[in-house]
């Protein structure tokens, strides 16, 4: 009988797990990292987010590590991270769903301009504004076509926007126009109304949203940053937005998070910025997920959002 053992979100929060789980897959033993009586053994799996440095050494002799997160760029990048324990990414319906609802939301209030209504109406203002694109007259633009990307893309290919996606290999998604590597990124970059940034977090993305990147797309396009808020260079972002370049962002990730209460990401104009809830799933289908990934490793099989630590995702 597998059992798992939970250290994600701290001690405060194992009760929630354990009802979850309790739900999800009764069958499944849990316990608490924290509890007195606890001893990590090798056949155990545990689920994390972010570990204490004092539990990676438990953590190298486990049978497999689970994240609560699509991105462990931060598990990775830690010293002690053992590379030999397979580590599973967050999945499952419900989070791929929930990102493209987030990634529908967003779009379409750039392009009816929402960000301005709510301000408007912090102001008690009645200034009529329009802004006459449809959803198929839109062209967006999706950088990384994984499991999110992918699922987002063809949800909004069949919301009638003109959908296009950017990897580094090669891919066939139906209703989706995709292009294939670096050589490739301006013209995906120029054909796009809105831009939305799903990539994982490597050494080859980091900061690699410039102003001179942003410049290549329309001007007046729309930003939508799902990825991580280490791929942009903030400054670049806020001129772009100030000198028209960009007509709008949304913003669910920054860097660092949470978002500091003096920056200027906040109140900017132009700038919506949500606090990294774009697909956080409830804890009883991230409990139904994790269950699924474990049942599978005991079978031996390989689980789909299984890590690569050389790609980092």
């Amino acid at each position: 009988m597998a059992r798992l053992i939970i250290s994600a979100d701290g001690p405060e929060r194992f009760t929630v797990w354990k009802e979850a789980f309790a739900k999800a897959a009764p069958d499944l033993t849990v316990c608490s990292w924290y509890a007195p009586e606890t001893e990590v053994l090798p056949s155990d799996y545990v689920l994390v987010w972010q570990p204490e440095d004092e539990h990676y050494a438990a953590l190298a002799q486990v049978k497999a590590i689970l994240c609560t997160g699509a991105g462990v760029d931060h598990l990775l990048q830690h010293p002690d991270f053992p590379l030999h324990v397979p580590l599973v990414r967050m999945g499952g319906e419900q989070t791929a769903q929930l990102m493209a609802d987030y990634v529908t939301w967003a779009a379409i209030s750039l392009n009816r301009d929402a960000r301005t209504w709510a301000l408007q109406q912090q102001r008690h203002e009645w200034v009529y504004n329009s802004v006459a694109r449809t959803t198929a007259e839109t062209r967006i633009g999706i950088m990384g076509l994984g499991h999110l990307g992918g699922y987002v893309a063809t949800h909004l290919a069949r919301m009638g926007f003109q959908v296009a996606g950017w990897k580094r290999s090669r891919a066939t998604l139906p209703d989706v126009q995709v292009y294939v590597g670096q050589e490739a990124l301006p013209d995906f970059l120029s054909r796009t109304d809105i831009l939305v940034n799903l990539l994982p977090s490597t050494p080859h993305t980091r900061d690699l949203v410039t102003l001179k990147f942003l410049e290549n797309l329309p001007r007046g396009a729309g930003f939508i940053n799902v990825g991580r808020g280490e791929h942009v260079v903030q400054q670049d972002l806020l001129q772009a937005l100030n000198t028209g370049l960009l007509s709008g962002a949304v913003l669910d990730v920054v860097a660092p998070e949470p978002l500091p209460h003096e920056s200027p990401l906040w109140d900017h104009p132009r700038i919506t910025v949500t606090p990294h809830t774009a697909s956080h799933a409830s804890a009883y289908w991230q409990a139904k997920y994790i269950a699924q990934s474990i049942t599978q490793l005991e079978r031996g099989v390989t689980p789909a959002l299984l890590c690569n630590p050389h790609t980092g995702y």
